[in-house]
C-alpha cells in the first residue's frame, strides 16, 4: 500500500468511522499522538474499540475521548492516572479488558508478524488465565459481563496461556521524525508502545514532528519501517505536558 501524506491531522483521520477499532501508541503522556486524538475528537466519532498502554489522563489524550463518551472498550494494562475512566468502568458505561503490560504489548506485536496466538507464563493461575475478571459492571454494581477463561497448556513440566493477537482497524501513533515512505524515528523512551502499535493496525497513521525526504534517514538509525505505514501527516513539535510534576522543597 502506498504511503499518503497528508496536509493536516484532520484530514489524515476523516474516514476513521463510528465503531472502529484502534490501537495507540504512548505511555502516560509520553509519546502520545495528542494531534490525531484532537482531530478524531473534532469530527465526533463514536463506539471505538480502544487498545493502548493506558487512557490519557482527565481531559488529555485519549482522557479527550473518554471524558466526551466517544470510547465504548478499552484494553490497557493500567487505567490509574484518570478519574473519569474509573467513574464509567464503574457505573457500567466503559468495557474494560485489563492485561498484564508485557502480553498486551506481545498481542499487538504478534498481529502486526501474522501471529494469531501465543502462549504466555503471564497471568497463570490467576483470574488473568482463570476468567471472572470484570470488563462490565451494571448499573447496580453487579458484574454484568466478566472474563472467560482462557486455554492454557503445559511446555516442558510448565504451563502458559493462550493469548490471541490484537490487530486493529486503525493505529495512531507519534514519531520525532519521519519520511514520505513512512520509515519512523521515536525520541528515546517516547519510543514506548508506538512500534507496537503501528504494527498492530491495518490502516496506521503516524503523526511527525518533523517530515523529511527519503534517504534523510540513515537506515540504521530507522526504528520502525515504512512497510507498518500508510498515512503520515506532519503536525510540527506538539505540546508535551507533564503526567506528575515533582519539585524538591
Amino acid at each position: 500500500m502506498a504511503i499518503h501524506v497528508y496536509g493536516s491531522a484532520a484530514e489524515a483521520v476523516a474516514d476513521i468511522p463510528d465503531g472502529a477499532s484502534l490501537t495507540v501508541g504512548g505511555f502516560g503522556l509520553c509519546g502520545i499522538p495528542t494531534e490525531l486524538i484532537s482531530a478524531l475528537s473534532d469530527r465526533g466519532v463514536t463506539g471505538l474499540e480502544v487498545f493502548s498502554n493506558n487512557c490519557g489522563v482527565d481531559n488529555w489524550g485519549l482522557g479527550i475521548l473518554l471524558s466526551a463518551g466517544r470510547i465504548r472498550r478499552v484494553t490497557a494494562s493500567y487505567v490509574g492516572e484518570n478519574k473519569e475512566f474509573a467513574r464509567q468502568y464503574l457505573s457500567g458505561e466503559l468495557e474494560v479488558e485489563l492485561a498484564p503490560q508485557g502480553t498486551l504489548s506481545e498481542r499487538m506485536r504478534a498481529g502486526g508478524a501474522g501471529i494469531p496466538a501465543f502462549y504466555t507464563p503471564a497471568g497463570v493461575g490467576t483470574p488473568i488465565s482463570e476468567g471472572g475478571l470484570p470488563w462490565r459492571y451494571a448499573s447496580d454494581g453487579s458484574v454484568a459481563v466478566a472474563s472467560p477463561p482462557k486455554e492454557t497448556r503445559e511446555f516442558g513440566g510448565k504451563t502458559y496461556v493462550l493469548e490471541e493477537s490484537i490487530v486493529a482497524d486503525f493505529a495512531l501513533v507519534h514519531a520525532e521524525v519521519g519520511d514520505t515512505e513512512g520509515n519512523l524515528v521515536f525520541n528515546k523512551t517516547a519510543m514506548n508502545f508506538n512500534p507496537l502499535a503501528a504494527m498492530a493496525g491495518r490502516i496506521t497513521i503516524a503523526q511527525v514532528e518533523r517530515l523529511v525526504e527519503p534517504g534523510e534517514i540513515d537506515p540504521q538509525h530507522v526504528h520502525l519501517p515504512g512497510v507498518f505505514v500508510q498515512r503520515i501527516v506532519h503536525t510540527g513539535e506538539q505540546e508535551k505536558r507533564i503526567e506528575k510534576r515533582t519539585v524538591s522543597s
